[in-house]
């Protein structure tokens, strides 16, 4: 198989490269060369990619700080209303849903409500206590996070 259908195969692509870095050099010197240059190389490559996940992340904060300092409801609500959308699908799904099958016993004619589908439900709403959470945090060591008015 040549190096190029294992590379496009999905085939291990560092062992792709090492294998043609060996075939093509053949003293041990030059392969040992070879070989860190790719290496350096890579390190290179990592580097830089974990430098542009940083300054994504810090452009990310910088937004979120933006949004939170907002006193529109469209800026800075949208994270209330997806915890009020979660608990009135909760109520739904534990309270109104279980009331509304037990009064519809005693009415044959009327159909049954749909059934919630919890399973995207579910880990939104964990997603959101996780992150309410830290409002207790903040409340803990007295910091104002007003950014509604």
């Amino acid at each position: 198989m040549s190096f190029l259908s294992t590379l496009f195969s999905g085939g291990d692509t560092v062992k792709a490269i090492g294998d043609t870095v060996d075939k093509l050099f053949t003293s041990d010197e030059e392969r040992m060369e070879k070989q860190n240059e790719f290496m350096k190389a890579n390190r290179e490559y990592d580097y830089l990619e974990n430098k542009l996940i940083a300054e994504q992340n810090t452009a990310q904060t910088e937004v979120n700080k933006v949004e939170a300092a907002s006193s529109s409801l469209f800026v800075a609500g949208w994270r209330p209303a997806i915890g009020w959308v979660g608990a009135l699908a909760l109520f739904y799904q534990f309270i109104l849903y279980p009331i509304l099958g037990w009064v519809l016993v005693w009415f044959p004619t009327v159909h049954a409500p749909p059934v919630p589908n919890s399973e995207a439900l579910y880990p939104l709403i964990m997603g959101m206590l996780g992150i309410g959470t830290l409002r207790s945090f903040d409340k803990l060591k007295g910091t104002d996070t007003k950014s509604l008015k």
